[in-house]
């Protein structure tokens, strides 16, 4: 396994990561969790991806007691949660100062841990100033309940305007986003986010590598498996969404580049990911030990990537996104800086 600095932060997390949505608590309990994680550790997994909503709440006590039990040594690894849904009253969702004070203690309490390394914004609060958010989040850095914070599924601006924020009071800005990212799904993390990579250090925990299992072919032929995740009820509209014909077809075109390699097409998909040099950890899901041990192969195949097979993988998927022009890129950052100094 190989380690990468988050972002422009000294934390190094595995470039291949385990995440507990959709399967702790909805799939696996305590005892599955264990063996899960386990695994996880012996490939060299540093990095464990959580967040306060995922089973509500469930899979953030699955995994406190499961780390607990396995009597790992906590420095030895890295946490993090994600708050913005914390249940069904006004103020037990966004990212206020009230539901980001109270949210990150029910999560320690959930997690039976005194901090976490790294905390993110869920997703982007409109109902709450940014200025207010990027102070509760340092003020849950002052009391130690995290080392580090972030975002989750923010636009560029919303970042953008965050630092700033952050910078004008003396405080910490977000030093990792945690967006989508996988051969279908690219715009924010290529083209997106391009100037926040300089301009901040910006690094990335990418989710959804396999697109939900799309990317590993399981579901070229229409068929969902039963133990799959588009088997599950809360699951039937995303399927109904991502599995349409044109993707479908890139799917099948994908195949016989990873044949040629000789490699799963999990494994070719994963590996794309890691690839990216502004990714600092890619998230993975598995409910099996098997899909563990196969996803973390995926380290052995970037090296198998070569421009030639990359362009081979773009000539399938035709993806890539239009790269913005740097100029107006750099015009645009100038603008919006000097209009929150405007606003001050």
């Amino acid at each position: 396994m190989q380690y990468r600095n988050l972002g422009r932060s000294g934390l190094k997390v595995s470039q291949l990561s385990y995440g507990a949505w959709v399967s702790f608590g909805n799939q696996l309990d305590v005892k599955e969790a264990k063996s899960l994680l386990q695994c996880c550790r012996d490939n060299g997994v540093n990095f464990f991806d959580n967040a306060e909503v995922y089973a509500n709440g469930r899979a953030e006590e699955i995994m406190g007691q499961a780390i607990r039990e396995l009597g790992w040594k906590r420095s030895d690894i890295v946490v993090s949660t994600k708050i913005f849904w914390g249940g069904s009253g006004p103020n037990d969702k966004g990212l206020s100062r009230k539901h980001i004070v109270e949210g990150t203690k029910a999560s320690l309490k959930r997690l039976d841990m005194d901090y976490v390394d790294v905390i993110y914004c869920h997703r982007p609060d409109s109902s709450t100033p940014i200025e207010e958010t990027v102070r509760a989040m340092n003020y849950a850095i002052d009391k130690g309940w995290a080392f580090y914070w972030g975002t989750s599924e923010w636009s560029a601006q919303q970042i953008t305007e965050a630092w700033g924020i952050a910078e004008r009071l003396d405080l910490v800005g977000p030093v990792v986003e945690q967006p989508e990212y996988n051969l279908l799904s690219r715009h924010k993390v290529e083209s997106e986010y391009l100037p926040l990579y300089t301009n901040y250090g910006l690094g990335l925990t990418t989710w959804s590598p396999l697109a939900s299992g799309v990317l590993t072919g399981k579901y070229s032929k229409g068929a969902i498996p039963h133990d799959s995740r588009f088997a599950l009820e809360n699951y039937k509209n995303l399927a109904s969404r991502s599995l349409v014909d044109d993707v479908l077809k890139k799917v099948n075109g994908l195949k016989p580049i990873a044949d040629e390699l000789g490699v799963p097409l999990s494994q070719l998909a994963i590996a794309w990911c890691a690839a990216n040099p502004n990714v600092s950890s890619v998230i993975t899901g598995a409910t099996k030990e098997s899909q563990i041990q196969e996803n973390m192969k995926a380290i052995d195949v970037i090296p198998l990537l070569t421009p030639a097979v990359m362009e081979k993988i773009e000539a399938v998927v035709q993806s890539k996104p239009k790269r913005p022009d740097s100029y107006r890129g750099r015009l645009w950052h100038v603008l919006f800086y000097f209009s929150l100094i405007s606003l001050h």
